[in-house]
């Protein structure tokens, strides 16, 4: 068992993996490389009663949350007001 660890290891090491089937591909977009614009008809509307797609990288942030502040690019933000309702999307 022990002579094929290495061999698992350099495996795990390979680069360029394809994505997992039904994974969200990037936007083309560089200003909008979350897609954000696509999810611009859910401000107003209640978080509780939005559906986002599995695959979609995203987080929803509202008021006193604690959140990393690393910067993802392709995380879509969806920001929310005391009552849950849809304020505001940006990607981070």
């Amino acid at each position: 068992m022990r002579r094929f660890l290495p061999a698992i290891l350099l495996a795990a090491c390979a680069g360029d993996a394809a994505p997992p089937p039904g994974a969200a591909t990037p936007p083309a977009s560089a200003d909008d490389p979350c897609g954000a614009s696509d999810y611009a008809g859910l401000v107003g509307a209640n978080v509780a009663a939005v559906t986002l797609p599995a695959s979609l990288n995203h987080r929803v942030v509202g008021p006193g949350t604690v959140v990393t502040m690393d910067y993802v690019p392709e995380r879509l933000n969806v920001e929310v007001d005391a009552d849950g309702v849809v304020t505001g999307l940006r990607c981070g």
